[in-house]
């Protein structure tokens, strides 16, 4: 197969979009519309399930349907390990992003029709459809740059803004629409969001051909090389050896971080004073906090002190660890709370989960954009798409846990369910600060 010619234009020659390569542009906007439709129905699902039947929910009973929220987690992020192969080998990231994209709208619209086949169809096409769609499109942001371009991580922070807006927004619509109008209302929105993010997609398309330029591609042809993707160099083998470590603590971060659809959901339901000022609010709009957060000042900031820093920035193991410190310190600063509302029965302030998803965010921001970045500069080029697939399923994993832990809602203390996910994420940090020189090692030189 005649593969497209590499480009021989720096990345650092393009610096139309704040600084960076226009392309990154075309897929924040793509990324934060799919975001919008993902984190809107994340925002009702758990809700929805637990509604009364008077209420036009499914009455499903709180372990039954946080386990629902936790496989369809883990099914999201698992897929992605199939997606990043088919892009790979036959469809490139180009079609595989809009086709994902496509199959995630239908999947909304399926859940916008009020009958159980329909919810549990659109729950299968949204795991397919990000299946296709996360893994490549983090590809094609990794591609904007060259290998030396230090403006990597700031871009993936950025790209992370995109994430963010969506993130922030859906709650605020989709979840008041479901919360308050209807609950398949608010599934119809999502699939609206998700159909104007393929607009502009299509519409930005030639942005993005430098990126896809690099990765031996083009808009409508993978690199389809005939190279056993096993074959390795040894330096290559040491680079994947360090992504599967790396792997592992992404692992246990998002099982904690991943409770915010699930225990701490059904927290700010049942055991929260959602009122300020007065004003009484939905439940789901904490699910806005994290991405507010970021937009207005965290992500901005992480992205300016590591290109501030620059070759002086912690290493990405150091990075990790710091994700699971902070959150490991949203957990713990729940269990004064929890002792509150469980052991003397009132509705604690809305304050704590603030605090909460504050601490969250900053560990979200040290772990999360790095992760995909060092994916991009670890992975063989040939496997870059599957190897993206797997460190999502990193978060697949970390969603099951998440899963399983809040199906002990009902049945377990909360302090000390709480404190057992801030002693397992502390105790996760020490274990990564330890083996952080062998990690640099395998790493091979890259930060």
């Amino acid at each position: 197969m005649t593969q497209p010619v590499q480009t021989a234009v720096s990345s650092q020659a393009d610096r139309g979009w704040f600084g960076h390569p226009r392309g990154l542009s075309t897929l924040f906007f793509t990324e934060m519309w799919e975001r919008f439709s993902f984190y809107g129905l994340r925002a009702l699902l758990v809700l929805y399930m637990t509604a009364a039947v008077t209420q036009g929910g499914l009455a499903f009973p709180t372990d039954k349907a946080t386990s629902i929220v936790g496989w369809y987690g883990f099914g999201v992020y698992a897929a992605a390990i199939p997606g990043g192969w088919i892009a790979d080998r036959f469809l490139g990231q180009f079609r595989s992003v809009f086709i994902g994209g496509v199959i995630i709208a239908l999947g909304h619209f399926s859940m916008a029709l009020p009958s159980v086949t329909t919810f549990y169809l659109g729950l299968a096409l949204i795991v397919m459809g990000t299946g296709l769609l996360k893994p490549n499109i983090s590809t094609m942001v990794g591609s904007l740059y060259d290998k030396d371009d230090e403006r990597r991580d700031a871009g993936f922070s950025i790209f992370y803004m995109g994430i963010n807006v969506g993130a922030f927004v859906a709650p605020l619509i989709v979840g008041t629409l479901g919360q308050r109008v209807d609950w398949h209302i608010g599934f119809g929105c999502a699939g609206i969001g998700m159909t104007l993010g393929l607009i502009q997609y299509v519409v930005g398309k030639r942005r993005l051909l430098p990126a896809l330029e690099r990765l031996g591609q083009s808009e409508v042809q993978s690199a389809g090389t005939s190279e056993p993707w096993w074959r390795f160099t040894r330096e290559e083998w040491g680079r994947v050896a360090a992504i599967a470590v790396l792997f592992v603590f992404s692992c246990i971060f998002w099982g904690a971080f991943e409770q915010a659809a699930s225990s701490l959901n059904l927290f700010a339901d049942r055991l929260t004073s959602n009122r300020v000022f007065g004003f009484v609010f939905p439940s789901t709009w904490y699910q806005s906090l994290n991405s507010m957060f970021m937009i207005f000042g965290l992500a901005p900031l992480l992205a300016w002190l590591w290109i501030r820093l620059g070759p002086r920035q912690p290493s990405s193991p150091v990075k990790f660890a710091l994700g699971l410190i902070f959150a490991g310190l949203g957990f713990a600063l729940l269990i004064p709370a929890a002792n509150m509302a469980q052991q003397q029965g009132i509705l604690v302030s809305p304050w704590w989960l603030v605090g909460v998803y504050f601490l969250h965010t900053i560990g979200e921001l040290c772990l999360s954009p790095v992760g995909l970045s060092i994916v991009t500069k670890l992975a063989p080029r040939r496997i870059v798409g599957a190897m993206m697939g797997v460190w999502f399923l990193s978060i697949a994993v970390g969603n099951k846990l998440a899963g399983w832990a809040s199906g002990y809602f009902d049945r377990f203390p909360l302090p000390q369910l709480f404190g057992a996910v801030a002693l397992t994420t502390f105790v996760a940090a020490v274990v990564l600060l330890m083996l952080t020189r062998p990690i640099k090692k395998l790493m091979g030189g890259v930060r």
